[in-house]
Formats: structure tokens, sequence, C-alpha cells
């Protein structure tokens, strides 16, 4: 064995491995601070771009599931309003059909009309305050509302963004229009006026019963795609995990016996650089 005190192999094998074990520990205790196994382009260039673009589908959809329940809100306002408006408009049918009655004095007629027109001017109030941020549909030109479904629509082959979205249209109730066909000085105040407005309320029943189900359907298709889009988003948010977490338990075991090896690298490196001292005893 060749003594030497200008390269000392043991001193640099020791080096070299004590390196290798100062980048394992190094690596493991960045696993351990962030939870990721793959935490930068550096780790694994493969799975991180995988990761990186299901995180941006994550982000996709949750400006979907915005828009979807800002949809939603919009159309449950509608939904509330046209049920009272068809509550009312049954009520206003009732009054009719009483001030029809040829055995009615004309002060109960009066009255029977005042109630009517009270219940009339309630439908205006409810068509106007059926707004959300700025949107109502049962206002005619109080727009009409429209939401993501999707990121892209299936059915094209295209690279551009071309979103799938659903339309739920106004509907347009305010007195005197095609819908609610009463108008808005309609009255019963004679037993002729009261006969022809049971024809027109009964126009305006089968008008709001098609209203309601369009309306009705259109909250369910929202209900339903809000509740895949929520169940979408938690199977890519787990398959991201599944791609880039770390294994807490092994890592914490790996960086108990790293820790060892770390100390026991020390030690050799030590009695590495310890080794070109017994050189001198030759000259004693």
């Amino acid at each position: 064995m060749a003594f030497s005190v200008n390269t000392n192999v043991g001193a640099m094998a020791a080096l070299q491995s004590l390196n290798a074990t100062q980048k394992d520990l190094s690596t493991t205790q960045s696993r351990i601070n962030t939870g990721l196994a793959v935490s930068s382009t550096k780790d694994d260039s493969a799975t991180y771009t995988i990761a990186q673009g299901l995180r941006s589908d994550l982000g996709g959809l949750k400006s979907v599931s915005s828009s979807l329940s800002r949809a939603k809100s919009v159309t449950d306002v509608a939904v509330a309003g046209a049920e009272q408006i068809s509550d009312i408009v049954n009520q206003m049918k009732a009054k009719a059909y009483q001030a029809a009655d040829a055995g009615q004095t004309t002060d109960s007629r009066t009255q029977l009309n005042n109630d009517f027109v009270a219940l009339r001017d309630q439908i205006t109030t409810i068509v106007n305050a059926a707004n959300f941020n700025g949107t109502n549909l049962l206002k005619t030109g109080g727009g009409s509302v429209t939401a993501l479904q999707s990121l892209q629509d299936s059915n094209t082959a295209t690279t551009a963004w071309n979103p799938d979205s659903l339309s739920v249209s106004n509907q347009g109730l305010d007195l005197g229009g095609s819908t609610i066909t009463i108008s808005s000085s309609a009255t019963i105040s004679t037993q002729s006026t009261a006969q022809s407005m049971i024809d027109t309320i009964t126009t305006t029943q089968s008008n709001l019963t098609a209203v309601l189900g369009r309306l009705g359907a259109a909250s369910r298709k929202i209900d339903a795609q809000q509740a895949f889009t929520s169940k979408l988003s938690d199977v890519i948010d787990s398959g991201i995990g599944n791609l880039v977490d770390a294994d807490l338990a092994k890592e914490s075991a790996k960086l108990q016996a790293l820790q060892v090896k770390q100390q026991l690298g020390v030690q050799a490196l030590s009695i590495a650089n310890q080794a070109p001292q017994t050189i001198t005893s030759l000259f004693r």
C-alpha cells in the first residue's frame, strides 16, 4: 500500500459518499416540507408536466363551477317569482269566478275588484323584483343567463377554446304580454268583465305552466351539472395527488436512515483524513 500526503483516496471516496448522502437527505427533507415527491420539473419532467396540465384543468373547472352558481342563482330567483305569480293568478281567477256570480251585489263586486286589482299590480312588483346581479328572467328585456358547462365542446375538434354552455332564456312575464295575457288595466268590476276575465286567466295559467316547466328543467340541469363538476374536480384533485404527493410515512423512515448514514459518513471522512498522519511515524 502506497502512502501519499498529496492524494488521500480514502478521504475522496468518503467525501463523495457523504455528498451523495447529503443530496438524498436534502431531497427527502424537501419532500417532507412540501408534501410533494414532484415539486419541480427538475424532479420528474414528465410527471410535473402532466400535473401542471391537470392543475390548469382544475382551475378551469373552478370557473365553470362559479359560472354555474351564478346561473343557478338567477334561475332560482326566476323560479321563485314565477311560482308566486302562479299562486297570485290562481287567486285572481277565484276572485273572477266570484265576481261573475249573478248573485253578487254591487258593493261586494267592488270589493272583489279591489282585491283583484291589488293582486294584478302585485304581479308587476314581483316581476320587477326578480332580479339577480343585473339579470331578470321574468321582465321583458331583463336579459337571459348563460353558464359554462365544460371547458371545451367535445364535439368540436379544434385547439381553440370553444366552451360548451347552457342558456336560460327570458320568460317575459309582464302584464299584457304573450304569457301573462292579463292586461295592466284589467278589472272585474262588472259581471261581464269578470266572465271574460276567467277565459283570459285560463290562458295565462296554461302559459305559466309551460314557463314553470322550462325554468324547473333549467334549474335541474344546472344542479346536475354542478354535481358533476364537483365530482370531476375531486377526481382530478385526487389524480394530481397520486402523481406528485409524497408518501410521508416512507419519507420519514428514509429521513432517519439518511441521518444515521450522514453521521457515519462524517466519521468515515474524519478517519480517512487522519490516515496521512501515520506517515509521520515513519520519520521518528
